[in-house]
């Protein structure tokens, strides 16, 4: 089993405080990051953007900036998924890492981060995915594993893709077994299927019927 801590980064050294925002812009010339980590005296202060930095006096150090610099940051301890969202949330192509002590320790690299997602089970497994909608007070995660595995199907993931205040719709990812049987399933527990499938045999009958009612209806 890999573990996300794995890919902790030290290629390159965080800024200190007193760094020059010239040097700091022609690191960000040279390499493609979208913030880098700051530090005074080994302790963590923030990121410094590179939009910001291009911005700033180039004779003038970090230290001027303070107010700048941005905050997030991820535990060595987080699972993917939550530092996947501080990515996201941040606009950023990389992330700091700190233990439970606050002690500095490098940072993620989000093309490390996918390149791990890759090799789980979700993505990395052949199987079949299923996007369902359901008014948001009466969905069940229970009952759609329930659902699934009743068809002798085996959950590999599911998530919520998105939510309003009336509805949420849930992909699901499973081994591919009788996708027919879990798509009517789903529907007798009043899902509405949004994905399209070739063995949806509801779907297929309504367009043998719709096929051969225009037919009628033009002789």
């Amino acid at each position: 089993m890999r573990y996300l801590s794995e890919y902790i980064n030290n290629d390159f050294k965080p800024f200190s405080c007193q760094e020059k925002v010239a040097e700091i812009q022609d690191f960000f010339a040279d390499c493609n990051f979208s913030h880098f980590p700051v530090l005074q005296e080994g302790i963590y202060m923030g990121c410094i953007s590179a939009v910001d930095a291009e911005t700033f006096d180039a004779d003038k150090s970090i230290t001027d900036y303070r107010y700048a610099l941005e905050g997030f940051f991820v535990r060595e301890s987080m699972i993917w998924l939550d530092v996947l969202e501080i990515f996201a949330r941040n606009n950023a192509t990389i992330v700091p890492i700190l233990n439970d002590a606050n002690s500095y320790l490098g940072y993620y690299e989000i093309t490390d981060v996918i390149k791990f997602l890759n090799e789980t089970p979700f993505l990395k497994e052949t199987g079949g995915i299923l996007v369902v909608e359901k008014p948001i007070l009466d969905y069940s995660m229970s009952q759609i594993a329930q659902i699934v595995e009743s068809n002798n199907g085996k959950l590999l993931g599911v998530f919520v893709s998105e939510a309003s205040t009336e509805k949420i719709q849930v992909t699901i990812k499973m081994t591919l077994g009788a996708m027919n049987d879990i798509i009517q399933s789903f529907r007798r527990y009043n899902y509405e299927i949004i994905s399209e499938h070739h063995e949806d045999d509801y779907l297929n009958n309504l367009k043998e019927r719709s096929e051969y009612l225009d037919k009628y209806l033009n002789m």
